[in-house]
């Protein structure tokens, strides 16, 4: 997180290769290109005042601007806008939610007659594909437009409460994951913050609380409630029956949505929080191929996202997958939210999650100072601070040496003799090196205390009588627990949880390496027993099982009976 005057803002999701050039965020078309975007739309026109769309519409129709102006412009926070850009002669509008059809985050409205070729975002979609020269102009340029609006969010969405509150750092942690701008203003710290809760007569039992537009107030928002106000949830057809459900967006689901989407496979990904999995806690991933200067996790997963997108891959975000129906055919999945989807072929690729602590005090400190992500949200909690990082594995090392950039000191325990076997080279060599870690080898957490939040962490190195220090946040990166418990049954787990895939399936071997024990159910990255716990691999996975998948769909086509009900062949 970045200090801009009294507020908190969100760093930006684009990484120094996107930075931008002047102009590159509203370029202008040259006429040629004007011309064969023409035939993948129609023309209409807007006298002066009227609105092209507004803030929370859906579905928003893209405009190039032959000729006139459109004025565009983001909430102040306080019921008004404030301006953006002004639009003229072949520029266009939109950001990244006219690509995914989610509530737009702007309003464009004509400010003299306007004269605009229209393309739904379905059209706009087929435009990015057959032209790729201006798809990559239109897509460039909403990164970037997203961009700004990520690192100038003066209005529209603030969150307001105690910053180290575990519900707090869920709320700015869902919307960073979705890519979405807001401010937080922090209750132990903010006048601003003060000012607001007497605003919206909120005492500190409701907090946290979100205020949309200057207008709205949330108390204590789920993310599905948080989702459904901001417009981040897709509008689902329930009868529809997509051809792949990938189930989670990490790096595994990304890849399969984005090789199944561009087959011209229909695929809807499932995901409770936002892309990225565990891999988008990641403050920076150096050895992943074809990023020299290394990426964040959360930049690597936005931008499988919009490739996705591009596609015509649709994201259920924050609704939760409940429980998996493979008795009947299609598929059936229930949603958190109560909504059940349809399809072909399902794809696991829930991953796994840290363990928890097993110590009595851990649970009384969760959400109070013990943290399972070290990412710019949990950074500015550790400002000039001392933090513990208990895990020998890459997420860790990462972890070590992104706060050791804000912490004034960082205690890394593991329980083994070293980092070499866990670690890649080039994480303990920085350990090893860096002037703030302190590597505590054989070691384990004894004690937590703390009033009310988290303020003491004890642990005892093999051979020495233990160690205390003033911590209030710590991080916990240690072992993995598959995320399983949805799956109903349905298919076949190793004794960890881990599904069971290919020749290891009990019941008999199966012809691909992704597939489960019931056909037509796939499993990739780390939720897969014996799977590489690897970026890497995981995209392999999602992109490979594709194969298997149009194999499955071939010999089982989904038909409707004389009833209307669906049936397989």
């Amino acid at each position: 997180m970045a200090d801009r005057g009294d507020f908190n803002t969100v760093s930006s999701p684009i990484s120094v290769e996107l930075r931008e050039i002047p102009g590159e965020a509203f370029p202008r078309l040259t006429p040629d290109m004007v011309a064969r975007i023409a035939p993948f739309g129609g023309s209409d026109r807007f006298e002066a005042g009227v609105y092209l769309y507004e803030v929370g519409d859906r579905e928003v129709d893209f405009f190039v601007i032959l000729n006139g102006a459109v004025d565009v412009f983001e909430s102040d926070g306080q019921g008004g806008h404030k301006l953006i850009a002004t639009h003229r002669e072949n520029q266009f509008t939109g950001e990244l939610h006219h690509l995914s059809g989610r509530a737009v985050l702007v309003c464009g409205k004509a400010t003299v007659p306007t004269s605009v070729i229209r393309l739904s975002r379905s059209s706009l979609l087929k435009l990015v594909s057959a032209e790729p020269d201006i798809g990559e102009i239109i897509l460039r340029s909403f990164i970037l437009r997203r961009a700004r609006l990520l690192e100038h969010a003066e209005g529209g969405t603030v969150v307001v409460g105690n910053c180290r509150a575990g519900d707090t750092v869920r709320i700015q942690t869902f919307l960073e994951r979705n890519g979405y701008p807001y401010r937080c203003l922090d209750t132990d710290v903010d006048v601003d913050a003060r000012v607001a809760m007497e605003s919206f007569h909120a005492d500190a039992d409701s907090l946290p609380i979100v205020v949309l537009n200057g207008v709205r107030v949330l108390t204590r928002p789920t993310n599905h409630d948080l989702a459904e106000a901001l417009g981040i949830t897709e509008r689902l057809d329930p009868s529809h029956v997509y051809d792949v459900l990938v189930v989670g967006a990490g790096p595994s689901g990304l890849a399969a949505a984005v090789y199944a989407a561009s087959e011209g496979l229909n695929t809807l990904v499932i995901e409770a929080i936002g892309p990225g999995g565990q891999a988008g806690t990641s403050s920076r991933i150096e050895n992943y191929l074809g990023f020299p200067m290394g990426i964040s996790g959360q930049d690597l997963a936005r931008r499988a996202q919009i490739q996705a997108q591009r596609f015509g891959a649709r994201f259920a975000v924050a609704d939760a997958a409940l429980r998996l129906d493979c008795t009947c055919y299609p598929f059936q999945v229930q949603l958190e939210g109560g909504g059940v989807v349809l399809g072909r072929s399902v794809v696991v690729a829930t991953g796994a999650r840290y363990r928890r602590l097993d110590i009595p005090e851990a649970q009384r400190f969760e959400g109070k100072g013990i943290h399972y992500a070290a990412t710019s949200i949990e950074a500015q909690l550790c400002e000039g601070s001392e933090v513990a990082i208990v895990g020998g594995g890459n997420s860790a090392g990462q972890a070590a040496i992104f706060l050791s950039s804000r912490a004034r000191r960082v205690h890394l325990l593991v329980r083994g003799d070293g980092l070499s076997a866990t670690m890649s080279d080039y994480l303990v060599g920085r350990i090893t090196q860096s002037s703030r870690i302190d590597l505590y080898t054989r070691s384990e957490i004894t004690s937590l205390a703390g009033e009310g939040y988290l303020s003491s962490v004890r642990w005892r190195q093999h051979g020495n009588e233990g160690f205390e220090h003033e911590i209030s946040n710590l991080f916990l990166m240690i072992g993995a627990v598959p995320n399983t418990d949805w799956l109903n049954g349905c298919v076949e787990l190793d004794d960890r949880g881990f599904i069971l895939t290919g020749d290891h399936c009990n019941s008999a071997p199966q012809s691909s390496p992704y597939a489960t024990s019931v056909p037509g159910i796939f499993a990739v990255g780390d939720v897969r027993a014996q799977s590489v716990k690897r970026v890497a691999s995981s995209v392999g996975e999602g992109s490979v099982v594709v194969h298997s998948i149009h194999g499955w769909l071939a010999n089982n086509p989904v038909v409707r009976n004389v009833t209307g009900r669906l049936a397989g062949v």
